[in-house]
């Protein structure tokens, strides 16, 4: 089944979708399940906070992709996924698989790990929740040991940087456009600068594959 769902607004599907939420336990996602219900626990009920895809690297992840907030489609599917039933995660998922970066080696995360908001539309994260957001993060990391890289992408998570190099400092940070539709299909050159910045990283993950 996975290879079969394992494309673009899968998790539209409700048979995929109860078949992701029943993973949530397996041994490469599980702390971080339970990361997410210590978050949920301490924000509130009202805190909407997507789990992490169970089809990405979990604890083993080398890279972490690090977006603003989670959207509504998440907040639908209860997962921060490229599987997700709209366009930024479908510009996401193509993006990645064009540049050759397995997911199984990375992990999605959100600076702001709630939904900010209302019933009708996102807005966008302020400087306040960027800051309440450092927190979770640096409970986070530890919980990813593998990790050599943190992607930064669009320009909101760039305003944890400072924070994320004193929590890491032998991480590796990239920066990329955000794959937002709006961004995506607002010249036809700014494609070819997303998938370039994921090049560059999957560059990199090739310079530290394990020999033969």
């Amino acid at each position: 089944m996975q290879a079969k769902a394992d494309t673009p607004k899968s998790l539209g599907d409700s048979i995929v979708l109860a078949a992701r939420r029943a993973q949530l336990n397996d041994a490469h996602v599980a702390l971080l399940t339970q990361y997410v219900k210590m978050l949920r626990a301490r924000v509130g009920s009202a805190a909407a906070i997507p789990d992490f895809d169970p089809w990405d690297g979990g604890v083993n992840a080398d890279v972490l992709f690090l977006l603003e907030a989670p959207g509504a489609k998440a907040v639908e599917s209860g997962f921060v996924s490229r599987n997700n039933l709209d366009e930024t995660a479908k510009n996401f998922f193509l993006l990645n698989q064009e540049a050759g970066i397995a997911r199984e080696r990375t992990v999605l995360w959100n600076i702001v790990p709630w939904y900010i908001g209302t019933g009708i539309r996102i807005r966008p994260a302020n400087r306040a929740d960027i800051a309440q957001g450092i927190g979770p993060l640096a409970e986070l990391l530890p919980l990813l040991p593998a990790l050599r890289a943190i992607v930064l992408v669009g320009q909101k998570p760039g305003a944890a940087r400072r924070a994320i190099v004193e929590l890491r400092p032998q991480v590796r940070i990239f920066d990329t456009p955000h794959p937002s539709p709006l961004f995506v299909n607002n010249n036809p050159g700014n494609r070819g600068r997303l998938l370039g910045a994921l090049n560059d990283v999957a560059s990199f993950l090739g310079d530290w594959e394990p020999s033969a």
